[in-house]
């Protein structure tokens, strides 16, 4: 049946009373004319009914009898108890199109089947609107009276989550180039992450829009719950048109959008700070194709990387075993195929310093100034060229129950922030070595430039007899730090969400684990 709303029934209009309706005899009344008894409502009449006919008192029995207490008076009706209404942000900035606007100004997507055709996205899609009905519940009634849940941008009308006006959002931009290993790395960091933060930090990483990460969970399905764990299995390719994208008319042209991936960070009731509501977080991320980045790929009609300016932590994914000095390095003790098959070289400095051209251009900083905000240069497949580099970076940054939880003390972690800033200075030195000119473009730009070594699968893949590609199994899969990035950013950037160690740890602190 459909969810319409006449107009005989209790929709408001913004000058108009609330209702409520009467538990006993079902006619609606108006906030001082209904008490409030365990949750539902009753109004004045049915209340002294209901008083009058309760029956006498019998006969007490012998013995002491208890002070006897006095009974309720309806004097005044107390305001119907409900759920406080969620407190908005001033401003909201679109993940689509980035455009900032206030909550009162978003959109609303027309659920009735008549009412296609959208003046953005096409003759085919709901007509968004700005509703002037609403129902008791706040949910919008569009012009064929059906109720309406859905949000849409006032600019270029995609579908945004409504966790968007009341969490603050934190915005990461993943830049690199393609084969880098990007996409690999958010899918086995999404899925670490969802059973980390909710096993050691007491945090629900969850789907803010399932419709809009359903690439994601592609992604993380694929590596982490196959049919056959013994089979080899591959992420295929991030397209530079298709399912991670969309196109919108905007200003009489057509305009590719990059689809992104949006999770809710959401203190649970084990949390010390629960139930602060100002330190959830809405985390967006992209998979942009990694051609994206390069120089000339970025126009009006294509902004695809145009997050790179609103991006609160830039992290790009730099592949040593695509250059020729980590390669012949790491054929001294490796034998991953990666390293043997016809290599894939770039000039992956290049490609970082045209992602610092943008950021520059679309933040209007001027040359000879350095990037305010955090780059993470994070170096990719470490599985492969660890030995290289004199630190552990197999075992997870954490210092292990050392933080008291609503439970019990000692109950969650922290994020070993020294450990992480130290293994940062070892990396540098590493990449002085084999790569100079990607430390030199990487802060040449950043004035906060931190190295992270991560491998998404912690295996070396095989050549798949059949195809000639490159493939892993799912048996073999054990990420190595692929949680550290977005643990670093949360413990250093995110007040309230993940504790981190800013000094030296006390004696008996239990470090990492396995």
């Amino acid at each position: 049946m459909e969810d319409r709303v006449d107009e005989d029934d209790v929709v408001l209009d913004a000058q108009e009373q609330e209702q409520y309706a009467c538990k006993e005899c079902k006619n609606t009344f108006a906030a001082d004319e209904v008490y409030d008894v365990g949750g539902q409502y009753i109004c004045r009449a049915c209340y002294d009914r209901q008083i009058a006919q309760e029956p006498a008192a019998a006969s007490a029995p012998a013995g002491p009898q208890p002070t006897p207490q006095p009974s309720p008076q309806p004097a005044t009706a107390p305001a119907p108890r409900r759920a406080a209404p969620p407190v908005l942000r001033a401003n909201v900035t679109c993940p689509h199109c980035w455009h900032r606007f206030a909550p009162e100004d978003v959109l609303w997507i027309s659920e009735h089947a008549d009412l296609l055709g959208d003046v953005v996205l096409g003759e085919e899609a709901p007509l968004r609107f700005l509703p002037s009905r609403f129902t008791v519940d706040g949910d919008a009634v569009d012009a064929r009276g059906m109720r309406c849940q859905l949000l849409a941008c006032p600019h270029c009308h995609l579908q945004i989550p409504r966790g968007l006006l009341e969490s603050e959002t934190l915005l990461l931009s993943i830049a690199g180039v393609p084969a880098s290993g990007k996409t690999y790395l958010l899918a086995a960091m999404a899925w670490e992450l969802r059973q980390l933060l909710a096993r050691e930090f007491a945090i629900a990483f969850t789907d803010a829009d399932a419709l809009a990460n359903r690439s994601l969970h592609e992604y993380e399905e694929t590596l982490f719950m196959p049919p056959d764990a013994n089979r080899l299995v591959a992420i295929r390719k991030t397209e530079l048109q298709g399912e991670l994208y969309d196109q919108v008319n905007l200003n009489s042209q057509l305009v590719t959008l990059p689809r992104p991936f949006l999770l809710n960070l959401r203190l649970t009731e084990v949390h010390p700070g629960y139930p602060n509501d100002k330190a959830q977080r809405l985390l967006c991320l992209y998979d942009n194709a990694g051609e994206h980045f390069q120089a000339g790929a970025d126009s009006a009609a294509n902004p695809v990387t145009h997050h790179l300016e609103r991006s609160r932590v830039l992290m790009f994914v730099y592949d040593p075993t695509q250059d020729p000095n980590f390669r012949r390095a790491c054929q001294a003790f490796s034998d991953d195929p990666q390293l043997r098959i016809a290599p894939r070289t770039q000039r992956q400095e290049t490609v970082l310093t045209e992602t610092a051209n943008r950021v520059r251009r679309l933040a209007h900083i001027p040359a000879d100034q350095k990037y305010s905000r955090p780059l993470l240069v994070i170096l990719a497949k470490s599985d492969v060229w660890s030995p290289l580099v004199d630190a552990d970076v197999t075992g997870e940054p954490l210092f292990r129950k050392v933080v008291a939880s609503n439970l019990r003390p000692n109950h969650l972690s922290a994020v070993d922030v020294l450990r992480i800033e130290a293994t940062s200075q070892k990396l540098r030195t590493m990449l002085m070595e084999y790569a100079p000119q990607l430390v030199t473009a990487a802060e040449d730009f950043s004035s906060h430039v931190v190295y992270i070594a991560v491998s998404a699968l912690g295996h070396a893949p095989e050549i798949d007899a059949a195809s000639g590609m490159l493939g892993i199994r799912p048996r073999n899969i054990h990420p190595h730090w692929v949680t550290a990035p977005i643990l670093y950013i949360l413990s250093r950037w995110a007040t309230g969400l993940v504790a981190g160690n800013q000094f030296p740890p006390k004696p008996g602190a239990q470090a990492h684990g396995s």
